[in-house]
C-alpha cells in the first residue's frame, strides 16, 4: 500500500512538532505543500526531494502527492497547524477515493485555537467554536449564520482568517453580529505571527476589535459571557467554582483586573 501523510506542523517552528510528525517526516521520500509551509520544514531534511505549488492550487498539489504516491514515492503532504482543521486532509481523502492502493493518514499537529488560546491564557477552557472568516469557499451567508448561531449560543469564538486586503471589512461585519448577542465589553483578544518571528498579541473589549491591526496572519478571540481578564490573562472558566464553591479570594488570587 502506498502512503500519503497529511502533517499538521503547528505553528512551523520545529518546537511545536510532534513527535508523530517529525517521524512522517522523516520517512517520506518527498516533503509537499503550499511553497510557505515546504519552506518552514525543508532546511530541517535538506536531502529531500519537494513539491509546491502557490495557494489556489491545492486540488492540483494533492492530486500530484497521490499520483507520486502511487508511482512508490512515500508522500508528507505539510500543513500549518492541523491537516484536518482547514489542511489538506479533507481534500486527500476524497481525490484518493479514485485511485486504488494509496492509502493517507492523518498525522495531527497544533492548530492556531490551541497555540494562540496558550498565549492569551485560556481563552478557549470551555465551549467554543472555530470559525473562518474566508468565502472563497464557503458563501458569505453561510458564514453570517455560523457568527449569529455561535454568538447566539455564548460560545467562545476563535475566528480564523479576519481579514485580507480583498476582504478588509470581514471582522468589522462579524463584530457587529456578534454585538447583536455579547455586550460591547467582552473580553477578546488576538495573536499575529504564532509561534514565529515577529509573534505579537493584544487584549482588547470586542467593540474595539475591529480597529485593531489584525490580517491574515492573526488569529482572533472572542470570549463568551464568563471570559474575564485575570492577571492580564484572556481566561474562560470551566465553572468549578459554582460546583465547589472554589474562589480565588479563597487562595488569596486577585479578583482580576479591567
Amino acid at each position: 500500500m502506498h502512503r500519503v501523510y497529511a502533517v499538521g506542523i503547528g505553528p512551523g517552528g520545529r518546537e511545536f512538532f510532534t513527535q508523530e510528525a517529525m517521524e512522517a517526516l522523516r520517512q517520506a521520500d518527498v516533503i509537499a505543500g503550499y511553497t510557505v509551509y515546504v519552506d518552514l520544514v525543508k532546511d530541517l531534511f535538506p536531502d529531500k526531494e519537494t513539491f509546491t505549488t502557490p495557494m489556489k492550487q491545492e486540488i492540483e498539489r494533492c492530486r500530484w502527492a497521490i499520483e507520486t504516491a502511487k508511482a512508490g514515492k512515500s508522500v508528507a503532504m505539510v500543513c500549518s497547524g492541523d491537516a484536518g482543521v482547514y489542511g489538506m486532509a479533507g481534500l486527500l481523502y476524497e481525490l484518493a477515493d479514485q485511485y486504488q492502493d494509496v492509502d493517507v493518514e492523518v498525522v495531527s499537529g497544533v492548530t492556531a485555537a490551541m497555540s494562540g488560546a496558550a498565549v492569551l491564557g485560556a481563552p478557549i477552557g470551555h465551549d467554543f467554536c472555530v470559525i473562518s472568516l474566508s468565502d472563497l469557499l464557503t458563501p458569505w451567508e453561510l458564514i453570517e449564520t455560523r457568527l449569529r448561531c455561535a454568538a447566539e449560543g455564548d460560545f467562545a469564538v476563535c475566528i480564523y482568517n479576519p481579514r485580507s486586503k480583498k476582504r478588509s471589512d470581514y471582522l468589522d461585519k462579524a463584530v457587529q453580529i456578534m454585538l447583536k448577542y455579547k455586550p460591547a465589553d467582552t473580553v477578546c483578544g488576538w495573536v499575529k505571527n504564532i509561534g514565529r518571528e515577529g509573534e505579537e498579541y493584544r487584549i482588547v473589549s470586542l467593540e474595539d476589535l475591529p480597529a485593531e491591526p489584525i490580517d491574515m496572519f492573526t488569529t482572533v478571540f472572542i470570549g463568551s459571557r464568563t471570559t474575564r481578564l485575570i492577571g492580564g490573562r484572556m481566561v474562560t472558566p470551566r465553572g468549578y467554582e459554582k460546583r465547589t464553591g472554589f474562589s480565588r479570594q479563597d487562595q488569596g488570587g486577585p479578583e482580576g483586573q479591567e
